[in-house]
C-alpha cells in the first residue's frame, strides 16, 4: 500500500532556488511541525463538520452552502503585495476568529522581525497573475 503523501521530484526546478527563496527542508513538506498540530487541525475540521450539519438541521441545506460562499469570496479578498500585508479581516469577522487571541498574535511575526524584507511588488504579482513560474515566498501572503 502506498503513503498517501509523495515527495515531489524535481530536478534544477524554480521550486530549488535558495538564494531567492532560502532553504527548504523536505521534512516539512511531508510532516507537520508538530504531532499537536495534526491534531488541533483534525479536531477544527471536525468541529465545523459538525456545525455544518447542525446548521442545515436547524435552518435547512442552503445556508451551509451560502456560508461556504461566503466563506470563499472572503477568503480571495486580498490587497496586491507590497509593503501592506493583508489582513482578511472580513473572513476573519465571519469565522469568529477575530474573538480569539492565540499565541500567534504575538509571538513571532516575521514583519516585527529586522531581517524582514517585503516583497517586490512586480514579482508577486507575476506569481499572482501566473505570469513568473517562481514560487510564493513566505512573506508574500
Amino acid at each position: 500500500m502506498e503513503s498517501p503523501k509523495k515527495i515531489a521530484h524535481v530536478i534544477g526546478g524554480v521550486n530549488n532556488d535558495a538564494l531567492r527563496f532560502g532553504l527548504q527542508g523536505v521534512k516539512s513538506d511531508i510532516v507537520g511541525s508538530h504531532p499537536l498540530e495534526s491534531s488541533y487541525e483534525s479536531q477544527k475540521k471536525s468541529q465545523e463538520a459538525t456545525k455544518k450539519t447542525i446548521i442545515a438541521h436547524t435552518f435547512g441545506a442552503a445556508l451551509p452552502l451560502k456560508m461556504d460562499m461566503d466563506r470563499q469570496i472572503l477568503s480571495r479578498f486580498q490587497r496586491p503585495p507590497g509593503p501592506i500585508p493583508s489582513s482578511m479581516l472580513g473572513l476573519e469577522v465571519y469565522t469568529g476568529a477575530v474573538d480569539s487571541f492565540g499565541f500567534e498574535d504575538y509571538l513571532n511575526d516575521p514583519r516585527d522581525s529586522e531581517t524582514f524584507r517585503p516583497v517586490d511588488f512586480h514579482h508577486g504579482m507575476e506569481v499572482r497573475l501566473g505570469i513568473s513560474k517562481g514560487p510564493v515566498p513566505s512573506s508574500f501572503m
